[in-house]
This record gives structure tokens, C-alpha cells and sequence, in this order.
């Protein structure tokens, strides 16, 4: 080892220039990372295969600029220097760490070398040397020690941008080649068009980066150091800035815990307005900020605003000012990749000799116009471009970036779901070759069989178990099965089967490394994007029907008086489901219908008839279990919350030709309640073998002033909603029933559900115990354990448990666990991909919302005309809720020209000049036709139709047309109204029975009703043939009727 010095130039918070000199060490034996080496070296971890033909050297500035294009998966054999990697931390911490994680994923053929620590290809800086041409003599260094080092087994390539140094180095050296980037593409990679256009983009950004000129747009963002210094001493906050999208031009809020007030738990925010006080700060930039003088503080505007859907509930509709600050430094940029529509150009758009720069407008509105230098503006014109953002100076009212690859024309379907993708950070690409070849084999000529040795070590359940599983229907990945056995005549035995993923996919493998970056399986409204290859997650690892599969179950032996646990097991097992049922389906039976199970077709009717009351027996004692468990956690304060869960119904050709809301039947219920009862007690298992670093998911309790539109709007209904805790909200919510419309509990649970935190995954050694319980389920540890298939967190949790079972075992050594750390920067990774699987599941059904209202006319067509609730309101208009169509959104009652919505006698509405006078409960509109009052929960007409943005998505436009419920065509016919109250009579009285027979748990049906599938009490049959008898009547006779029941 040698020991030198190195002396570093700084600069000092004051802006003076500071000398270093530090201490320098030299080895001579530093890891190349090389599978050629010949030296011994210790290369630990990933390193470079024998098989290719050159390495590639880039020096700082490539690396710096052009990292981009070294992160295509076909560029092999890169070796990063320490001295490209100390200069791109220079750019910015997350590019350095976006390089860290490029070097670690070992689906990338790269290497970091520590040149610099090497003895013979360390270089002094010389004097008067600048910095650039330092680092590009250190990798030049780099490249011939390389060369030497493999004893020219394999040659090396430099990229640079510096001509002089092409010029100087090309020929130097035997082996070890000098080029230009471009020059490196053109002549190795001639066919990887992506990275070409990628160059030319970046190339042109480049040349063109200073050209705003020098005047001043923006202050200068304050030194690291004093921003530091400012947030220790309390005179500035830090924080993260968010873009209201609807008030993108002015409003952007800091949300920090920093004023958060400990008495009510509340999270405060700071007001950024307008672009100036903003300083070039982005949505999702961790920011800090000077508040302003009380006097300068601003209210947010609250009146509906263009594309307005709807509002976070908990904010107050009273614009009373708040916090109000201004960014003075950004401590770390959130940039990524940006979808962006190049506009049909005008005459003000700047032009150079080759390449002219449009100002792009981005999808997200949140975003602001990015500065694009291309030569190919007129192609581009109106199409989705993918963007990135690389800088953003104070001389520029914009920010300057570059185009990375087109998407497609704007409204064509695939580009608009691939620009969901991308604006969720959704990364998708095809199974690579070597992942797939990490796979078993299952083909008709390789047909895969249950390993001998793992029938040996599983506990076999083919063969004693009526295991089923209850899936939507269509459902490929059965991640999940369920069975239920009596032991004894005081025992029964509950199992929940899950898929054994853990076996095929080994830890660290490429396929787990994928699984772990998606993290979850993305489904949106016609497509999925599976987290695993095909040939597990729809094949091997699903319980599919009448196949053997490996299994983690989990068995509880309860006591069939109380359904107390006596004993639970946790094991790997092996089954054949024998029914793979789908929800309709399971509901059938359980109502004793007719129904026909596939599984039962080609039996006899003797055999048929056994095996389908030996089914149903299994699926009705399942029920009672989970009644009872529901009814468990209810009184622990469990909430039943509702949401809107909208399925778009496609024909063949991926044309969607309805909208349908899914329907809650009990057996749903019946399946929710054996998984969550499955992962509460899997939570308990791997916290008490591993009490600081298990995998836990755990939802925190809302704060309070979220709940204050719920507890207001409930207020004017006369209902009190008790929000201290989650066992006063579930009572309160449950009380809250209107006997005249069953839609206003439906909306109280749904701002209740929008008022809830989210639940997150997290390290049990990241938080102390009090904090682990779930606020929605009640329960005190909870976990995912039940779909391997679909989400990565429940593959860490097989893998804990298994863990656990080895240490209860003691049979040899465990393998080490992941650390605290390391389990809770996978959590967090986690639950960033939750969100935004999430967010891009609910943006692709908005967009099937679109495409399926977009092929009607709104004027003619009657499916654009619908009943909504009003459920909010606001200074000019409301919030409705569509419930045929599971649509929320803004109704105005003033428009632009300061016309307000005026209703006649009939309740047909129309625009006339007059003024609009908002209350807490309702909102008047008057005009020269009278005033007309729209209350909460009323129930008005509206017409949908479809508002098409080409640089947006599009969105849904709700206009009043009548401020009475509506009314289908149907209805108007002569003595229809009479005959549906009749029908609704009928299904009314129908409804209280099948409650009162839920309510008291029927006993089981007899042998007689078995036979002939029928139900003593009134069914469907029943009600059909009371409404043909009604039918049938007259419309004098069917007027006394009415006039009867009324």
C-alpha cells in the first residue's frame, strides 16, 4: 500500500474557495471484476462474462450525460470508473444512485472499478490541468491498465465526447481503442434504433442548453449548507411540494409533520403560489420554504375549476388563509420520465438551422412546459412523446429536456395506456431469455411431475381433503384455495392452501429480482402485466382444478360449539383442488339453484347428487365459519367501507361494450374473511419468530379532520358520525340509514373510505408494537400471505414463515434473514408500486369510462342520461355521484359567461343569466325564471358526455338536466308506474324475508328440497311468477290496485 495525498478544491457556504489536502492510499491489488482475470483477484459479487468482444470504458462526461443509453440491457461488458461515478455524483445524489443500483442488478453486464485506488492507473491531477481533462487521462488510465491487466484476452474501448482526446489516445495504445459515442453506436450497434434516437435527443439538448440568454427569471436557490442550517434553526421547513392539478398555474402545497400539531395529529400544509414563489421547483421535489408574512398568507380557491373531479374530503369549502410560503432551495429533484404532446406548431415556436424547440405540454397537469430541442417538430405534432427533464435554470421560465422514444399518435388506445404506464413509473418490458429459461417445463412433450422427494417432505392432503378454490370468473392466477373438514364430531378443521411460489422462485434469482422490481401484478381494464412469467403464474405455481401443486397451508383445528382454536398448523403441503368454482357460481349453491358445477358434468345423476351436497355441506359450514369471524372482528371495531369497483365489459375485438358495477354477494365476503384470517395469523407467527425484521402491514388511523366533510354532511342528514375511533365509526355508519334511499349510507361509507389512510407495509423493527394494529380489519398484526402470485410482499412473507418453521424445527442452520434495514427499504420500494398499480388500475378505467361514452351521442343515446346524488357542494356547483355508472365528478351550476342553471316547472334545466348563493346544505341558483335549489343528496338528471383534451387525458363532462330523479323511458308508459310499484312490492317483501332467513342462519335444507333444488321460503321462481300473474292484469283492474297498496 502507498500512501499519497490529494488535494481538493471546495467551495465554503460563504462561496470562498477552500483547500483540502487528504490523505490518499494506493493498492496494488484492486478486484477487476473480470471472468478473464488471470491475477487471482478477490472478485466478489457480479462480474463480467468471457464471452464478448470488447469492454467498454466511458469517461466521466459520457456518463455524466449520457448514462441513458449505457442503461439499455444490450450494451455488455461495461466497466464505470470511480472517477465517472465521483463526477456524476457531482450532478445530483439520485444519479448516483441510480448508477449504484445499475452496477448492483445483475441483469446488467456492468462493473464499477476503483481506479483510483489502483497503484499503476491512479493519476495526479497535474497543474493547471482542468478537471475535464484530468478525468478523461484517469479513464484513458483505466482502459490501458485494463488491457495489460486480461493480458490482452480482450480488447477495451473508450467512448468520449472529447474530439482532442480521440485524436490523442486512438492510437496510443495496441488494444485499447478511442471513440466518440456516436461514432461507438454507428459501428457496434447499428441496429439498436432506440439508442440512436436516444443520442440524438440528448446530443441536441446539449448544444442547445444556454440559449434563454442571461436574464434572470428565477432567484438562485440558497447553498446545501445554508438550507441545513435554516430547517435546524426552525426558520424554514422542509417538505415535499405538491401540485394541485386543477389550480396548476398557482397552487402547490408543502405537506411537512414539521407544524404538526400533537393535540389534534394533524399534518399541515403551506401554501407555494403561483410559478415565481415556486423557484423551478417540480411536483414531487423535496423542497425547502420561507413562510411569508401572516399578511401575505392566501386561501386555496374552492370553486369547481375545468377537469375537477373529486376534492380530498376534509377540506374546508371556507377559503380561509393559511401558511403561505416560498421555495428557497431544492434538496433533492424528483425528476422522471414524462409523457409529453407536441402541439400542432404556430409562429412563435424557435428555430435553428437543424432543429427547432417546442415548448411540450405534459399529460400530468401537475407537470409544467418542457423545452424540447428535436428535429422532427412536424412529425411530432400531436403524438405522445416520452421526456425527460435535465435541467432547469434561473435564466428559463421552463425547464430544458429531451425525448427519449414516441409513444404514439394522441387517442389512439395503446398509446394511451402505455402513457399510463410510463406516467406511473410502470416498468413492463417482456420475460427475458434468461429469466425464462430459469423456468420448469411443462409441454405436452415434457410434462412436469410432483418431485418424489418433495411428496416425501410435504404433508399430502390429495387424498383426505375437499380442497376448492372461489375465484372471479375467467381467473387464471388461483392463488388461493380453501377447505373445510370434520375431524371429529366436536372438531372441524379450516385450511387455506396458498400457491408455493417460494419453491419455484429461489431467492436472488433473475426471476425473484424481477418479481421484487414490479413488485406487484398491474391489471388494468382490458390487460395485466403479471409479476411473474406466464408459465407459473397461470400454470405451475396457480391451483388450478384436478392437478397436483404445491402448497404453504395453514390448518386450524376449531372446536365446532364455540369455533375457538384449538390448534393451528403452518406447513408446505401438496393438494388437487378438486372444484375451481367462480363467485356466481359458489353463490348459486349456497342458494340452492339449480346450477351445473363443470367438474360434476359427465357424472351420474346418483354420483352427481353426492358429490354436490358433499360440496355444498363444505361451502354452507365455510359461511358459518366466516359469519362467525366477521362477527368477531366486528365487535372489535372492524369497518365495512365501500368503494366503486367499475368493470368494463369487452367483446372480442377489445371493444367495450358496457360498464358494469360489481355486485357483492356473500361468498365474497365468505373468501375475504379465510384470507384476512389467514394473514393475521401468519402476521403472528413471523413477528414472534422474527421481532425486528418481519414484513407487517399495518393501517394507521386517519386524522381527524379528514372525517369532517363525513361528520358535517351526516350533521345535515340529522345522523351522528363518532370518529374518535374505528369501533365508533363502524356503529356510527351503521346507524346511518335513511329508510327512503339506501344510496345515503352507500355515500357515508364512501367518504369514509376516502377519508382512510392508506395502509402500508413496514419492518417490525422500524416501529414499536403499539403501532402495528390495522385500523380497517381490528386486528393487532396483519400481513400478506395469500397471493404469492400477484404481489412480491407476500413472497417475503412465505419465505419468513418458512424461516420461522426452520428455526421451530432447528433442523440446521437457517439462512440469514434481510436486515431491519433492508426489510424496510423493500417495504417502501413496495408500496410505492402499490400506489402506483393503484392509481394506474383507476386511470385505465377512467379511460374505458371515456372510449365507452365517446362512441354515443350524449344528445340522442339514453345510456348518457342517468340518475346522480349529490354528495358534495361547492361555490359554483356540486359533486354527484353517478351509481349506474360507479362515476363521480362536477356538476357546474354557473358557467363562464356567468349564466347559471335555471329549472322550470317540469324540472328541465337551461342556462339563463343569475347568481348563484351557496349554503353548508345547499346551493340556490336565481335567475329571471324563479330560484332553484339543489340539496345535498338529492337526486338530479344528468347527461354525460365525453371532453377530449389532445395533451390531456380525456375526461368526463356531468351537465344537469334536470334537477328531478330521472325517469327511464320505460317508466313513462301508461299504468307502468303502477305496475312497478306492484314489482317493487313484491321484490320488497321478497328482500325482508331472504333478510329475516340471513338474520336467524337457516337451518339446513332438507333431503326433499335437495332433490328438487327449491327453497321454502319465497325465491326467485316465486317472485317471477307473482310478477307474470301481475302481469296479466288489466289496467283498470291494476289502477285499484294500486290505489290500494298506496
Amino acid at each position: 500500500m502507498i500512501k499519497t495525498e490529494r488535494i481538493l478544491h471546495l467551495k465554503s457556504c460563504r462561496g470562498r474557495k477552500v483547500r483540502v489536502v487528504r490523505e490518499h492510499y494506493l493498492r496494488e491489488r484492486v478486484p477487476c471484476y473480470s471472468s478473464l482475470c488471470q491475477a487471482d483477484c478477490v472478485n466478489e459479487g457480479k462480474v463480467l462474462p468471457r464471452d464478448l468482444t470488447h469492454y467498454v470504458m466511458p469517461d466521466a462526461q459520457v456518463v455524466v450525460n449520457f448514462l441513458e443509453i449505457l442503461e439499455f440491457r444490450e450494451l455488455q461488458g461495461i466497466v464505470f470508473t470511480q472517477t465517472a461515478c465521483q463526477a456524476l455524483h457531482s450532478k445530483g445524489r439520485r444519479y448516483y444512485n441510480r448508477l449504484r443500483s445499475l452496477v448492483k442488478d445483475p441483469r446488467h453486464d456492468c462493473v464499477l472499478f476503483s481506479n483510483e485506488f489502483q497503484e499503476y492507473s491512479y493519476c495526479p491531477r497535474e497543474k493547471g490541468e482542468s478537471q475535464e481533462k484530468w478525468q478523461t487521462r484517469c479513464v484513458y488510465s483505466a482502459a490501458v491498465w485494463y488491457y495489460n491487466h486480461l493480458a490482452g484476452m480482450i480488447n477495451v474501448v473508450m467512448i468520449t465526447e472529447d474530439k482532442e482526446a480521440v485524436a490523442e489516445y486512438n492510437s496510443l495504445n495496441f488494444g485499447v481503442y478511442v471513440i466518440s459515442v456516436q461514432d461507438y453506436l454507428k459501428n457496434f450497434w447499428p441496429e439498436l434504433q432506440a439508442a440512436h434516437d436516444l443520442y440524438s435527443s440528448i446530443f441536441q439538448a446539449l448544444q442547445e442548453k444556454e440559449g434563454e440568454g442571461t436574464e434572470k427569471e428565477f432567484s438562485e436557490h440558497l447553498p446545501a449548507e445554508v438550507l441545513e442550517a435554516g430547517i435546524k434553526s426552525g426558520r424554514y421547513i422542509q417538505g415535499t411540494l405538491k401540485v394541485n392539478k386543477y389550480q396548476a398555474q398557482n397552487e402547490a402545497y408543502i405537506t411537512t409533520d414539521g407544524l404538526s400539531n400533537k393535540s389534534t395529529e394533524s399534518v399541515w400544509k403551506v401554501l407555494v403560489y403561483g410559478r415565481k414563489q415556486r423557484n423551478r421547483a417540480v411536483h414531487g421535489d423535496e423542497v425547502v420554504v420561507e413562510l411569508l408574512p401572516k399578511t401575505e398568507w392566501r386561501g386555496k380557491v374552492t370553486a369547481l375549476t375545468e377537469g375537477q373531479g373529486e376534492d380530498r374530503l376534509g377540506e374546508d369549502s371556507k377559503s380561509s388563509p393559511m401558511p403561505t410560503g416560498r421555495v428557497v432551495g431544492i434538496l433533492q429533484r424528483n425528476w422522471r420520465d414524462y409523457v409529453v404532446t407536441f402541439p400542432v406548431r404556430d409562429g412563435s415556436q424557435s428555430q435553428s438551422r437543424n432543429s427547432q424547440r417546442i415548448l411540450a405540454i405534459p399529460w400530468d397537469r401537475c407537470i409544467p412546459k418542457i423545452r424540447i430541442s428535436t428535429q422532427q417538430a412536424d412529425a411530432l405534432q400531436e403524438h405522445r412523446v416520452v421526456v425527460r427533464i435535465d435541467s432547469w435554470e434561473s435564466t428559463s421560465l421552463y425547464p430544458n429536456g429531451h425525448s427519449v422514444r414516441v409513444l404514439g399518435r394522441a387517442g389512439e388506445l395503446e398509446t394511451e395506456v402505455q402513457t399510463i404506464l410510463i406516467e406511473n413509473c410502470i416498468h413492463v418490458p417482456p420475460f427475458s431469455d434468461a429469466q425464462l429459461k430459469e423456468m420448469p417445463v411443462n409441454s405436452p412433450e415434457k410434462p412436469w411431475r410432483v418431485d418424489p422427494a418433495q411428496v416425501a417432505e410435504r404433508r399430502d392432503l390429495r387424498e383426505n381433503r375437499l380442497v376448492f378454490s372461489i375465484d372471479p370468473q375467467g381467473c387464471e392466477d388461483v392463488d388461493d384455495t380453501l377447505s373445510v373438514h370434520q375431524l371429529s364430531e366436536g372438531t372441524w378443521e379450516l385450511g387455506v392452501h396458498i400457491a408455493d411460489v417460494t419453491h419455484f422462485v429461489k431467492e436472488g434469482s433473475l426471476t425473484d429480482l424481477e418479481a421484487r422490481a414490479r413488485a406487484t401484478t398491474y391489471y388494468l381494464a382490458d390487460r395485466r402485466y403479471d409479476m411473474l412469467p406466464a408459465v407459473l403464474s397461470s400454470d405451475l405455481c396457480s391451483l388450478l382444478g384436478g392437478v397436483d401443486r404445491y402448497a404453504m397451508s395453514v390448518l386450524w383445528e376449531l372446536d365446532a360449539q364455540s369455533l375457538q382454536v384449538q390448534k393451528v398448523w403452518y406447513g408446505r403441503t401438496l393438494i388437487r383442488s378438486s372444484y375451481q368454482l367462480h363467485y356466481e357460481l359458489a353463490q348459486a349453491i349456497l342458494n340452492g339453484e339449480q346450477v351445473e358445477v363443470p367438474e360434476l358434468a359427465e357424472l351420474g345423476s346418483e354420483e352427481k347428487d353426492a358429490k354436490l351436497t358433499q360440496l355444498t355441506d363444505a361451502l354452507e359450514m365455510l359461511t358459518h365459519i366466516a359469519r362467525h369471524l366477521r362477527a368477531r372482528r366486528d365487535r372489535g371495531g372492524a369497518l365495512e367501507l365501500e368503494g366503486v369497483e367499475v368493470h368494463a365489459q369487452l367483446d372480442e375485438e377489445k371493444n367495450i361494450t358496457a360498464l358494469v358495477l360489481r355486485q357483492p354477494l356473500e361468498v365474497h365476503e365468505t373468501v375475504a374473511e379465510c384470507m384476512i384470517y389467514a394473514n393475521h395469523w401468519v402476521a403472528r407467527k413471523i413477528q414472534e419468530a422474527f421481532p425486528y425484521q418481519a414484513l407487517l402491514r399495518c393501517h394507521p388511523p386517519p386524522r381527524q379532520e379528514l372525517f369532517s366533510q363525513l361528520v358535517d354532511t351526516a350533521k345535515v342528514m340529522g345522523f351522528h358520525i363518532d370518529t374518535r375511533t374505528n369501533k365508533g365509526l363502524a356503529d356510527s355508519l351503521d346507524q346511518a340509514v335513511d329508510p327512503q334511499d339506501p344510496l345515503v349510507n352507500r355515500l357515508f361509507r364512501m367518504m369514509a373510505t376516502q377519508a382512510m389512510s392508506q395502509a402500508l407495509y413496514f419492518s417490525t423493527g422500524a416501529q414499536p408494537q403499539d403501532q402495528y394494529y390495522h385500523y380497517g380489519l381490528a386486528l393487532d398484526r396483519y400481513t400478506h400471505f395469500t397471493s404469492p402470485i400477484r404481489r412480491y410482499a407476500d413472497i417475503v412473507v412465505h419465505r419468513l414463515l418458512t424461516a420461522a418453521l426452520d428455526v421451530e424445527k432447528s433442523a440446521g442452520t437457517v439462512k440469514a434473514l434481510s436486515s431491519n434495514k433492508e426489510v424496510e427499504e423493500m417495504a417502501h420500494h413496495i408500496n410505492s408500486k402499490n400506489r402506483a398499480a393503484q392509481q394506474a388500475q383507476n386511470l385505465s378505467t377512467a379511460l374505458f369510462q371515456c372510449l365507452y361514452f365517446k362512441e354515443t351521442d350524449p344528445q340522442t343515446d339514453q345510456r348518457c342520461v342517468a340518475d346522480a346524488v349529490i354528495y358534495a357542494i361547492r361555490d359554483n356547483g356540486l359533486l354527484v355521484f353517478v351509481p349506474e355508472y360507479g362515476v363521480k365528478g362536477p356538476v357546474y351550476l354557473q358557467n363562464k359567461e356567468g349564466q347559471v342553471v335555471a329549472a322550470g316547472q317540469d324540472g328541465n334545466c337551461e342556462w339563463q343569466s343569475g347568481t348563484v348563493r351557496k349554503q353548508q346544505d345547499h346551493i340556490s341558483t336565481a335567475s329571471c325564471c324563479g330560484t332553484t335549489t339543489f340539496r345535498l343528496f338529492d337526486h338530479i338528471t344528468v347527461r354525460i358526455s365525453v371532453h377530449s383534451n389532445n395533451c390531456h387525458a380525456d375526461s368526463l363532462n356531468l351537465d344537469v338536466i334536470s334537477n328531478k330523479p330521472h325517469q327511464s323511458a320505460q317508466s313513462q308508459q301508461p299504468g307502468s308506474q303502477c305496475r312497478a310499484q306492484l314489482i317493487q312490492e313484491v321484490v320488497r317483501q321478497n328482500e325482508e324475508a331472504q333478510a329475516v332467513e340471513k338474520a336467524a342462519q337457516r337451518s339446513r335444507p332438507s333431503r326433499e328440497e335437495r332433490e328438487f333444488q327449491q327453497s321454502k321460503t319465497p325465491n326467485l321462481y316465486s317472485v317471477l311468477e307473482e310478477i307474470r300473474e301481475l302481469a296479466l292484469l288489466d289496467l283498470e283492474m291494476l289502477s285499484q290496485v294500486c290505489a290500494t297498496t298506496a
